[in-house]
């Protein structure tokens, strides 16, 4: 069987972000995770990809850690690499954002990822 798939977009190499708060967190729960950044290289020993369009795997779930305005950016390439779940974290969500995913076919939680895998992220 083969292990659950989550991109998180914003992650981050420091330990006090929630984007590396959630790369920790879906690794935990044995998800196969891949950050997305644009300048880091690696993040809690996974190799980081520069946009969700080049991880070679299909996605069960995104989940942003990025302001709004990124997102809204980002979101058609999400809608075109696709995915079951769209987790718009604290801060990284909106009215229009959430609008736009809808729009593009997508399906769109407002909430928190890394308690929606079971995790507190402040245990983390």
């Amino acid at each position: 069987m083969n292990k659950p798939t989550v991109a998180v977009i914003g992650a981050s190499a420091n330990k006090e972000k929630f984007g590396n708060k959630a790369v920790r967190a879906f690794l935990q729960q044995g998800y196969d995770v891949f950050p997305v950044h644009p300048t880091e290289q690696t993040i809690e020993a996974l190799t980081v990809f520069r946009s969700v369009l080049d991880i070679p795997a299909a996605l069960d779930k995104v989940s942003l850690y990025v302001p709004p305005a990124v997102g809204m950016k980002l979101v058609g390439e999400v809608a075109k690499k696709g995915c079951k779940e769209l987790w718009l974290n604290p801060g990284a969500d909106s009215p229009e954002l959430c609008e736009k995913a809808k729009a593009l076919g997508l399906n769109p939680i407002v909430a928190c990822s890394i308690i929606g895998v079971g995790v507190n992220p402040h245990d983390l």
